[in-house]
């Protein structure tokens, strides 16, 4: 990240932790999927997912490609901007155009153009969240699709099935994700029931070389719920653990309360994924507490609605302010946006409801938010994370560029 300066200190190397090894198949492609740990500074760590499509450099933000796209780019362009991982959701998927579909045109990677990782969610939290005439019960989830009303079940054999069939690299297991506040026997009854999916989603799983499973760890904001779902997902076994149950309404105060402890609670040699997170500041506060990995449609979807994120903060780009600023968005971002537009100019397509207004504020946004991870991912293995955070947290204050 441009201006921000870590220490150069030794880093404190780890060895390769392997979680899904396998020889090489008859094409000669490796099948290996690992996790090696290369440098921690405090509870950040930095290191890299090896997969048969791609390294994934950690701490890495995905991208979301909800419905086998990212929102106003192209695959070239999402890849462009750092990306190694992009997102695609397997409750949209399945209902249009089908998992079915996608599996008969080649798989996901081919469908959408994008021959890196993908991680699919399970579906769940979409399920809670958008379907209508949900019915909840130990089989799974019966709905109705938001999309034409028709029935469906979703259970975790089903979102094993629907993940395999798209094809995806990183597979969640299937879970409830209760939307907070609620009260703690309601919390305790979801994260248990979770549990028991995520046992029947290892199981239908199987056994896929070069594929990885994610265990998802429940339990709100309670630190006792939290160590019995790390438990019971250590027992049962998985590539990688997720900290579900954040970023669904209760502040970021509560949600770096919970980061304090939830990650140190699951094991050390898999990598760590905060679900649905987040802003920047969110970003960088989860990393500091040992997360790493992260999702959020936040970048992509503020594109489309003006606003801008920059090393100095956000702003929205349809204030008239912008309009005769020959300047651009941050002189320091190397991004194409940055490089050949100017404010003025992105004031009017945006005002002007033009299709290059996503595109180019989405690619900035996009940028900015892998250039945050790469600066991270610089600071921690020189032993400067704490640092550049204060850096990071410093420039943001200073709010953006004074008008013309």
């Amino acid at each position: 990240m441009h201006g921000l300066q870590a220490k150069a200190e030794p880093a404190r190397v780890k060895s390769a932790l392997s979680t899904n090894a396998v020889k090489p198949g008859k094409s000669g492609r490796m099948t290996q999927t690992s996790f090696t740990l290369h440098a921690s500074d405090g509870r950040a760590r930095t290191g890299v997912i090896s997969t048969p499509r791609g390294d994934i450099r950690t701490p890495a933000f995905m991208p979301v490609g909800t419905a086998a796209t990212v929102k106003a780019m192209l695959p070239e362009s999402v890849r462009e901007t750092g990306a190694d991982i992009l997102l695609g959701n397997t409750y949209h998927l399945m209902l249009r155009p089908t998992a079915e579909r996608i599996d008969r045109l080649g798989g996901l990677h081919v469908f959408m153009n994008w021959q890196r990782p993908i991680l699919t969610d399970s579906g769940g939290f979409q399920v809670m969240s958008l379907a209508s005439l949900r019915k909840l019960t130990e089989q799974g989830v019966s709905f109705k699709s938001h999309i034409d009303g028709s029935k469906h079940m979703l259970s975790p054999e089903r979102s094993m099935e629907i993940q395999r069939l798209l094809g995806s690299d990183i597979v969640m297991c299937f879970d409830e994700c209760p939307a907070l506040p609620a009260d703690r026997d309601r919390i305790a009854e979801s994260m248990e029931l979770s549990m028991r999916w995520a046992a029947r989603s290892k199981a239908a799983f199987g056994d896929r070389p070069g594929h990885m499973l994610f265990g998802i760890q429940q339990g709100g904001l309670e630190q006792d719920l939290r160590q019995q779902s790390a438990e019971a997902l250590r027992e049962i076994g998985f590539d990688g653990y997720a900290i579900g149950g954040l970023a669904v309404g209760e502040g970021q105060e509560a949600m770096f309360g919970c980061l304090d402890f939830a990650p140190g609670q699951l094991p050390e040699d898999r990598p760590r994924y905060l679900m649905g997170v987040g802003k920047p500041d969110d970003i960088v506060g989860a990393v500091a507490r040992g997360v790493d990995m992260m999702d959020c449609v936040l970048p992509s979807r503020s594109g489309r609605t003006g606003q801008v994120f920059t090393r100095l903060g956000q702003l929205n780009i349809k204030n008239a302010r912008h309009q005769d600023d020959p300047r651009p968005l941050d002189e320091d971002c190397g991004c194409p946006t940055c490089r050949n537009y100017s404010r003025a100019y992105l004031h009017h397509v945006f005002r002007s409801q033009e299709i290059i207004s996503s595109m180019l504020l989405t690619w900035h946004n996009l940028h900015y938010y892998q250039e945050l991870m790469d600066g991270m991912r610089t600071a921690i293995a020189k032993g400067g994370f704490a640092q550049w955070a204060s850096e990071f947290h410093a420039l943001r204050a200073q709010g953006d560029i004074d008008p013309l």
